[in-house]
């Protein structure tokens, strides 16, 4: 992050901590409680967010050398990323062209071809049809119409980035223009340099909740001296936050109570990420977050059609290869604090609200001034949809 930004951010923090406020919504806002209920709204939100907008679907460091893949169906649609032996990341439709049936599962290393198991179609990791068995039987059949659809992607800064949607063939590129999609947020997100990070570890995590849901536990720090009280409470300020927006998109800033440390050093010293978290919503799934010593990136997804089903994928990147015993143990337990912190405290009490829901007794949801990213985002929702 920018130094001149992170001189700014921290001068209104410590103003809010000396002040003993936050910063405020203009006002409070109520959220029906069917945006977390409704299978049409559902449908709304798989079509235009899932769909139609470009979402984050791998990471290059996942994908490091030519013939690499994964595949990805959470948006419903089956995606194979692959990086080609030109090394161009490439995107398609993971869907044999002659019967239907999936060509790649999983993910995996040095792939050159992508063998159908139903009848033995093959395919290129240009998404070349090169190989049909008993191709006598297909007289005249046009290879280059059969290849794979292609979706669009792009590879920016570390992230991999496609569509669900499949390019027409009128259209001369597949390639997304991520700087125009992120609205500001580009040069933010590329001074952390994901590419120089390594995965350490990957989970899903599969819950009874709304996929919204999942993303309004990231959105503000009220609850933090309640729910967190014997976890992270200690280490952050609660109940306060700075909020910024993106578009659609929007960074929340918590900061750590160690902040303070700042006031007696020169502002040319002043480090906003270390005494920090950096919550980033990338519009409309992903949970970008800057910690002082690694990134944390989760992305949901609504799971088999359902209101109450979500998946999470979390993807956690370390600055260095864990090659020692001392510092594979260091991350698991780093890993391990994450995970527990959302697993025992945030997803039990969002299964609960979504359970909650059925009883009839609320009409809506109540956003207080004090939570303006969360206002924010579902706001972003309601607009896109609606």
């Amino acid at each position: 992050m920018d130094q001149n930004l992170q001189t700014i951010l921290v001068h209104e923090i410590l103003q809010h901590i000396d002040a003993g406020t936050t910063q405020l919504a203009d006002e409070i806002y109520a959220n029906p409680v069917s945006n977390y209920t409704s299978t049409d709204r559902l449908s709304k939100e798989l079509e235009v967010l899932f769909r139609q907008r470009p979402l984050l679907v791998g990471l290059s460091c996942q994908l490091p050398e030519p013939g690499d893949f994964l595949t990805c169906d959470h948006s419903g649609i089956p995606q194979l990323i692959v990086r080609g032996e030109d090394r161009k990341v490439r995107a398609f439709m993971n869907v044999c062209r002659h019967r239907g049936a999936r060509v790649a599962e999983g993910h995996g290393n040095t792939r050159k071809r992508f063998r159908c198991p139903y009848h033995g179609w093959n395919y290129d990791t240009s998404g070349k049809l090169v190989g049909i068995p008993d191709k006598q039987s297909f007289p005249g059949i046009d290879r280059p119409a059969c290849s794979l659809i292609s979706l669009p992607v792009t590879e920016s800064d570390g992230m991999i980035w496609a569509s669900a949607t499949p390019v027409l063939a009128s259209e001369a590129s597949t390639k997304i223009d991520i700087d125009s999609q992120l609205e500001g947020l580009g040069a933010e997100l590329r001074s952390y340099d994901v590419a120089s990070y390594h995965q350490y570890a990957s989970r899903a995590l599969h819950l009874k909740m709304n996929w919204k849901l999942v993303i309004d536990t990231f959105l503000e720090p009220y609850h933090f001296g309640v729910l967190h009280k014997n976890s992270i409470s200690p280490i952050f300020f609660s109940n306060l936050c700075l909020f910024h927006s993106f578009g659609p998109h929007l960074r929340v800033t918590y900061p750590r109570r160690s902040i303070e440390s700042l006031r007696d050093r020169p502002e040319a010293q002043w480090d906003l990420v270390t005494h920090t978290a950096l919550v980033y919503v990338l519009f409309p799934n992903t949970v970008f977050v800057v910690q002082a010593d690694h990134l944390e990136i989760w992305r949901i997804y609504p799971m088999n059609n359902a209101v109450d089903r979500s998946v999470i994928v979390l993807d956690f990147l370390v600055p260095e290869p864990t090659v020692s015993e001392s510092a594979r143990a260091h991350w698991e337990r780093n890993l391990e604090l994450v995970i527990r912190t959302v697993s025992d405290e945030d997803f039990p009490t969002g299964e609960g609200i979504q359970f909650g829901f059925d009883s009839g007794a609320q009409s809506h949801l109540t956003y207080g001034r004090n939570e303006p990213a969360l206002t924010y985002f579902e706001q972003t929702v309601s607009k896109m949809v609606e």
